[in-house]
C-alpha cells in the first residue's frame, strides 16, 4: 500500500514516529515482483524462483521444432538435444517434468526487445553482444559451427574455400548468425535469399532457387541425412577468433532468474550432463571439411 497521499498529523506524532511515517512515503520493496527490479537478486532455491507462473517453469521455443534439437515437432517429449537440455536445466532448478510448460515463441521474437512471457527460451539462439542489448543470456550450453549445404549437382558443392562461395546464390533464415556469416564473411556478389523459416530455405534448395544454404552444423547433417538426401554438407566455417559461437538460453533482459539459469547450465556442463546429451542427440553431426 502506498502512503504518499495519506495526510500526516504531525502534532500527534513523536519525532521517531514521524520518521517512520515519512519513510512510508516511498514504494515498499514488497510491492514489486522479484523480476520487476533491474538487477534484483533472485533466490535460486527450489520452489522459490520468481517464475511467470508460480510453481511452473515456462519455456519458449519455435514451431516447427526442428530435429535434431527436438523430435517429432513436440518439445514436451524430452527428445532431441534442446528439449533434453531444457528438462535438465528445469531439474537442476528444482522443477520436475510436469512443472515445465512449453510456449510457442517465434525465433525472432525470442530475442526481440520487450517483455517476455517465458522464463527462458531455447531455440538455437547464438549469444551476441548485439542481442544482449535486448535480452539476457544464460551461459552457453552448446558450442556451434556454421556449415554450407548444397545439392550434390550444384556448383556450390565443389567449393573448397570461402572465396569459392562468392559466385553462388546463398540463402539462410532471417535473423540468424547463419545469415551473418553469408553477409559478413562470404560477402557474395549476389544478394543472399532470406527466409522466414528454415523449412522455406530447404524448399528453395530443393527446387534450385538457391545454390546452397547456411545452417548450423548439426542441422546441416540432419538435412542431408533425413530431409534432402540429394544434398551434402559442403563444409563448415572456421571458428571465429576468440570466444566460440555458443547457443544460450534467452531470458528477459531484466530477469532475476538469469544467474539461477546460468548456474544450472554451468553445473550441467561441469558434471558432464551436457556432453552426454550432445553425444546422445548430436552424435551424427560429425566433422566436415573447414572452408578456409
Amino acid at each position: 500500500m502506498h502512503l504518499a497521499h495519506r495526510p500526516l498529523v504531525i502534532t500527534a506524532l513523536s519525532s521517531a514516529v514521524l520518521c517512520a511515517a515519512l519513510a512510508g512515503c516511498a514504494p515498499r520493496p514488497a510491492e514489486r515482483g522479484a523480476s520487476d527490479a533491474p538487477g534484483a537478486t533472485a533466490s535460486c532455491a527450489p520452489g522459490e524462483l520468481a517464475t511467470q507462473v508460480p510453481g511452473k517453469l515456462t519455456v519458449g521455443t519455435d514451431k516447427p521444432a526442428y530435429a535434431p534439437w527436438f523430435a517429432d515437432d513436440e518439445p514436451s517429449n524430452g527428445k532431441g538435444f534442446e528439449s533434453a537440455v531444457a528438462y535438465a536445466v528445469a531439474k537442476e532448478l528444482g522443477y520436475d517434468r510436469d512443472a515445465v510448460v512449453w510456449q510457442h515463441t517465434p525465433f525472432n521474437s525470442a530475442f526481440a526487445p520487450g517483455a517476455k512471457k517465458f522464463d527462458f527460451a531455447v531455440n538455437q539462439v547464438s549469444i551476441s553482444e548485439e542481442r544482449k542489448k535486448a535480452v539476457a543470456f544464460s551461459s552457453g550450453y552448446y558450442d556451434v559451427r556454421q556449415a554450407v549445404v548444397a545439392l550434390k549437382s550444384s556448383k556450390a558443392a565443389k567449393a573448397k574455400s570461402v572465396a569459392d562461395l562468392k559466385d553462388v546464390k546463398l540463402g539462410a533464415q532471417v535473423g540468424t548468425t547463419s545469415l551473418d556469416f553469408i553477409t559478413d564473411l562470404v560477402e557474395p556478389k549476389e544478394k543472399p535469399a532470406v527466409y522466414q523459416r528454415n523449412d522455406f530455405a530447404k524448399s528453395a534448395l530443393k527446387t534450385g532457387q538457391v545454390d546452397a544454404i547456411v545452417v548450423d552444423l548439426p542441422t546441416a547433417f540432419y538435412i542431408t541425412g533425413a530431409e534432402v538426401p540429394e544434398a551434402e554438407v559442403v563444409g563448415q566455417f572456421a571458428a571465429s577468433p576468440g570466444e566460440p559461437e555458443q547457443f544460450g538460453l534467452v531470458l528477459d533482459r531484466e530477469s532475476a532468474l538469469t544467474p539461477c539459469v546460468s548456474g544450472a547450465v554451468d553445473a550441467l556442463r561441469k558434471d558432464g550432463t551436457l556432453a552426454g546429451l550432445e553425444k546422445e542427440w548430436l552424435s551424427d553431426a560429425v566433422d566436415a571439411p573447414v572452408l578456409k
